[in-house]
């Protein structure tokens, strides 16, 4: 299937391997070299810029860096919060301290993750934030978003909407994942807008 094309759940996951597979294929430098872009693009956005607290993540593996970001934020004197994934796919929260606060957890035979060591806020703390990083595998020209399909996010977007909470949803790619459309199901909420090496593209 093309990674352009609309596709039903099946599809859904022969996507997502799609785009993962052409992450595994990066070279570690451009990694690197993406990650550094994304976090000087992102730092440039206003709603970044004027943000207190940020919600984000670490990245994993050739996804798209995080860390720089993190670490940007930070010396900004913003605070940073980072998920902890509970055991039903939910999400907690902690706040980020730098690298070395971080600590490595494997979530049974399903993927390790680098979370926060320190006191849990729990999953309302997401609420507070001016700006949520969202992880995606693309996103179309809609602003909807193709996650990996564990379903958290989706849980947070619900609970910023119970909570009439408004931040600024943000979505770091590499930009071959920018693409026309992604398929999208009922309960799924377009991002304001996508950061990548090379530029950044809002939807409202």
């Amino acid at each position: 299937m093309s990674l352009t094309g609309r596709a039903d759940e099946p599809g859904k996951r022969s996507l997502r391997r799609e785009f993962i597979a052409a992450r595994n294929a990066l070279a570690s430098d451009d990694v690197r070299q993406a990650a550094d872009a994304l976090a000087e693009r992102a730092l440039s956005l206003p709603e970044v810029a004027g943000a207190r607290t940020v919600a984000a993540y670490v990245s994993v593996g050739a996804e798209p860096g995080t860390l720089a970001l993190l670490d940007a934020l930070r010396a900004r004197g913003v605070r940073v919060l980072l998920p902890v994934l509970l055991p039903d796919n939910d999400l907690d929260w902690g706040a980020y301290h730098g690298e070395e606060s971080l600590a490595r957890v494997r979530h049974g035979g399903r993927m390790t993750l680098s979370e926060p060591a320190a006191e849990r806020l729990g999953p309302d703390a997401v609420t507070a934030a001016d700006v949520v990083l969202l992880p995606g595998l693309a996103v179309d020209a809609r602003g909807m978003r193709l996650g990996r399909g564990g379903g958290s996010y989706d849980r947070v977007l619900a609970r910023l909407e119970r909570a009439g909470a408004r931040p600024a949803l943000l979505v770091l790619l590499y930009d071959r994942e920018v693409v026309a459309r992604v398929p999208e199901e009922p309960h799924d909420r377009p991002v304001d807008a996508v950061v990548t090496p090379s530029g950044v593209r809002r939807f409202r």
